[in-house]
């Protein structure tokens, strides 16, 4: 179903896509960090809701490009368009809810997640919630355009985008940040800015009925119950996933928080640097979602367990050139950050431990699974995920901080220990083929 040079044109531009959300995120912890270790530390402790919420979105993104995707194999174009009007009403109307919650309850979070960390930190932290969640419907808008786009096996068009839309925020947060000195709320709304253009512009583009998936205008969306159901059907089991996914990932970061500064924002940049390792395998993940979702659709299942090997191989290569590579570059990327001496060595040591872990273990463990997913398989996903969660870095991170006291490297040994057990769980899942006996659309 996909030759070499489309599977090239789908990969390419999701990674260089990948490229720059993370390399726009460093540049982002390099601006705010000039404010201070303490801004840093309030920006990591808001993302790290903001994934939470955000996940949402990025959950039913992945159930309207699944349903999608299978219309597509069975050439089906109608139902396909009326799947993406669908998941754009659908997500828009969460998106609002989440926004409204956040703003409202904005300090009473923070207070209750991360009641014990220094004023300051907390005070950057209600400022940059404020911003970032007026973006939230810019932000879900935008997630669901590019997914189907992807379905169409067209990322070149949200990859020109983001480019775009990660300039405006790099520009934005040059302006905001040192010419008018507003911090991180100059961070926040270079970010709602940036999000506003990609949101409008990827929505002007899908109502192109040149388009196999195009869409009407908003007013003239109708509620379908039906089709709302099918990209329920895999959305609800992969938001659940993707939620306790996230809060087990809060209640790690308020373990880290009651390490100190140091620790946070040692873990905040290392967090962004082991992302420039794992982006080819996020990025051949999404590209798994479209391509698998098609075979599925098609009923090709000699062609799921094809596409899946042969991506797989590439997303290993990939990763493991990539790794070495970051490994001897650490030392030169911490020097780009305003750190301390205690912190830098930290956040060294952090870096060096994920790069080398995760060329191993992280492919079969995060872009596996969306193989799982694309054939219906959303369940099984869930249910391994959040038991791992729950036991292994959860468990294990109270254990290795408490116990053992290791600090905040013992969170990551953690967290390496549950990458272990998913890849296990999902690789003999794959292997058993039960996605042959699940039923499609």
């Amino acid at each position: 179903m996909f030759t070499r040079k489309d599977l090239i044109k789908l990969i390419i531009p999701l990674i260089i896509e990948q490229i720059l959300a993370v390399t726009v995120g460093m540049a982002d912890g390099m601006m705010v960090a000039r404010v201070g270790e303490a801004a840093v530390s309030g920006v990591s402790l808001v993302d790290s809701i903001n994934v939470l919420l955000m996940g949402l979105f990025g959950a039913l993104a992945t159930g309207g490009a699944v349903v999608t995707s299978q219309y597509l194999g069975r050439k089906d174009e109608k139902n396909a368009c009326t799947s993406a009007e669908q998941l754009l009403a659908s997500t828009l109307a969460l998106s609002f809810v989440v926004m409204l919650v956040a703003l409202v309850f904005r300090k009473p979070i923070l207070t209750l997640i991360f009641g014990h960390v220094e004023q300051e930190v907390m005070a950057h932290s209600i400022t940059y919630m404020f911003w970032t969640s007026l973006s939230f419907p810019f932000l879900a808008g935008y997630n669901a355009c590019a997914a189907l786009f992807r379905s169409m096996g067209n990322s070149k068009v949200s990859m020109i985008i983001s480019f775009i839309m990660n300039m405006i925020n790099i520009v934005g947060n040059a302006i905001l940040i040192f010419g008018y000195g507003m911090g991180v709320a100059g961070a926040a709304i270079s970010t709602l800015v940036s999000r506003a253009f990609a949101a409008v512009v990827l929505y002007i583009l899908l109502r192109s009925k040149r388009n196999a998936i195009h869409v009407n205008t908003l007013r003239s969306f109708r509620v379908n119950l039906p089709m709302i159901k099918k990209i329920l059907r895999i959305g609800v089991p992969n938001g659940i996933e993707n939620s306790v996914f996230q809060v087990g990932k809060l209640l790690v970061q308020g373990i880290i928080a009651g390490l100190g500064t140091s620790a946070i924002t040692a873990n905040a940049i290392a967090g962004n640097i082991g992302g420039l390792g794992i982006l080819p395998g996020s990025a051949i993940g999404l590209a798994l979602i479209t391509v698998i979702g098609q075979c599925v659709g098609a009923g090709d299942f000699d062609g799921v367990k094809y596409y899946t090997r042969k991506l797989m191989k590439v997303t290993y290569s990939i990763m493991i050139v990539l790794n070495i590579g970051l490994i001897f570059l650490i030392p030169l990327i911490v020097k780009l950050y305003n750190l301390t001496d205690q912190t830098a060595e930290l956040a060294q040591q952090l870096m060096t431990y994920h790069a080398f872990l995760a060329i191993f273990i992280w492919p079969t463990s995060f872009s596996l699974p969306n193989v799982l997913r694309a054939a219906n398989d959303v369940k099984y996903t869930m249910v391994i995920s959040m038991i791992s969660m729950w036991v292994w870095r959860i468990g294990f991170s109270i254990i290795m901080v408490n116990v053992f006291h290791l600090g905040v490297l013992g969170v990551w040994i953690a967290m390496t220990i549950d990458w272990l057990f998913r890849s296990i769980c999902f690789v003999i899942r794959f292997r058993q083929e039960k996605y042959k006996t699940l039923s499609t659309l």
